[in-house]
């Protein structure tokens, strides 16, 4: 027992002695399994959080702000280009006015008729697709519209890509419309062949799409001049020629040209714009009805 006193008049052991026993309960009690935290940890933890969010939050704000300047050359930059395209915009706006305008007197002049005058304007219908075939020989789709609405037979119909088919059959309400991947100039049954252009060079580029490979899902474009500018990543549309397909309508890129048959003219193989997937929703072109 005189040891025992005598060890608690020794300060230092004494101190050590309770440290080491606190030290131990609060480890046993951290490591234990808890549903919530003790009110000093919820203190401390909110406490913590507020000192953080003091500091943290001005200092986001600086960053941003230092971040910003850093930025207003950027912003300086792409201001000046959006005002060249603005003012390139306006530019081709005033000048396809002027065109217009040339046209619309130049009509005047010939005395077109209202037919010819209506030639190139189309109105569009959207149409929803109802069921899709997509047999190697056999592929169509039906859509939602029908002779009721104003359809014809080849009518063209597009998607927001480009062109798709024609229409090949029609009943009352619904219409049967033959894909661009049915083109094959040996096959009597087969979508027409399409007279085509290069976007850019309309005066001087001209061929005609005949037929479809499904096995490199591309087009091919014949009867192309040996003097033909056209050339790869040009963008094809239809030319208008022939009455079937209206003037205009987006139908791929080249990918690549090359000799045609028996080396008198040329070739140029086409990637379609339209991917030919299962579609929801497709537009019925209609040309503008008009009499003399």
């Amino acid at each position: 027992m005189l040891k025992v006193f005598k060890l608690f008049n020794n300060k230092r052991l004494f101190i050590l002695l309770i440290t080491l026993v606190l030290f131990i309960v609060v480890m046993g009690f951290s490591l234990g399994t808890r549903k919530a935290l003790s009110w000093p940890e919820n203190f401390l933890r909110d406490t913590t959080g507020f000192v953080q969010n003091l500091i943290y939050k001005p200092a986001g704000y600086i960053a941003g702000f230092f971040e910003d300047i850093g930025n207003l050359h950027d912003l300086a930059e792409e201001n000046e280009r959006l005002k060249i395209t603005v003012a390139q915009f306006t530019r081709e706006q005033a000048q396809y006015n002027f065109v217009q305008a040339t046209n619309e007197d130049l009509m005047k002049q010939l005395n077109f008729t209202k037919a010819q005058k209506l030639m190139y304007k189309y109105d569009y219908h959207i149409a929803q697709v109802i069921s899709l075939n997509t047999e190697p020989n056999n592929s169509t789709l039906v859509i939602n519209l029908g002779s009721k609405n104003g359809v014809k037979p080849n009518m063209s119909v597009i998607s927001v890509e480009g062109l798709v088919g024609v229409i090949s059959e029609v009943s009352n309400f619904t219409s049967t419309v033959k894909l661009m991947t049915m083109l094959d100039i040996n096959d009597p049954n087969s979508q027409p062949a399409i007279a085509a252009t290069a976007r850019t060079k309309e005066n001087q580029t001209f061929g005609m799409i005949e037929s479809y490979d499904p096995k490199t899902k591309m087009l091919k474009m014949n009867k192309i001049s040996p003097t033909d500018p056209i050339a790869k990543d040009d963008v094809i549309v239809s030319s208008g020629i022939g009455g079937l397909y209206p003037r205009a309508l987006m139908i791929g890129t080249v990918e690549s040209v090359g000799v045609g048959e028996f080396g008198l003219t040329r070739t140029a193989i086409i990637k379609a714009a339209a991917e030919f997937q299962d579609w929801k929703e497709l537009i019925v072109v209609f040309p503008s009805e008009a009499t003399e």
